[in-house]
């Protein structure tokens, strides 16, 4: 039975992962440097419904999806984060719910459409074509944890910015709509005229 709140989302996405990445998760909780901070004892030897408990506590209802989104990014559970944008998104929550677990809602420049095919893939060819600040692009999905530093030196030695666009499309692009999100999100800071040409041609 699906869910009907945020914390049931949550313990839902929770109950889901593996317990090594529950404890990595638990981990990241921990170790996350921006405010609010979550206390160790919060954190240490707690189950899936205290960790639930935790997040919308201190994060409130609105912004812990959004929180827990960017935590199962870091450990690189991308699968369980596209489940959690889906079932958060289908919740009659407050807007500010939907929206905290989908950081790139604006991906689609208010194209509803975007819904069934993400503004990364509807432009495809055209951002293949066009990029050309590509040097900060990928070091910012390196950092983000996108892509490995064995895909980065493969990507990073191919001679023309076409080649290294069709080589992420073809590569981390493809793990789900949480590594375009951030993928969008670099390029609206790296190619925010071209996003835009891009936005205005929907």
């Amino acid at each position: 039975m699906a869910p009907k709140t945020i914390k049931g989302a949550l313990v839902e996405m929770l109950e889901d992962l593996s317990t090594q990445n529950f404890d990595k998760f638990r981990s990241e909780l921990l170790d996350r440097r921006e405010e609010p901070r979550v206390r160790r004892n919060k954190v240490e030897g707690k189950n899936v419904l205290e960790i639930a408990d935790v997040l919308v506590s201190t994060f409130t209802e609105a912004k812990a999806p959004g929180v827990a989104l960017e935590l199962l990014k870091q450990i690189c559970c991308h699968e369980d984060a596209d489940r959690l944008v889906k079932v958060i998104s289908g919740l009659s929550s407050p807007p500010g719910s939907s929206e905290a677990a989908r950081p790139s809602a604006g991906a689609a420049g208010g194209d509803t459409k975007a819904v069934d095919k993400h503004f990364v893939d509807k432009h495809q060819l055209q951002l293949i074509n066009r990029v050309s600040h590509i040097a900060p692009i990928l070091d910012e999905l390196l950092e983000r944890q996108v892509l490995q530093p064995e895909s980065y030196d493969d990507i990073w030695v191919l001679p023309t910015s076409q080649g290294k666009m069709r080589k992420l499309y073809s590569g981390c692009l493809k793990s789900g709509t949480a590594s375009k999100d951030i993928f969008y999100d670099i390029l609206v800071k790296n190619e925010k005229y071209l996003i835009e040409d891009l936005k205005k041609n929907n």
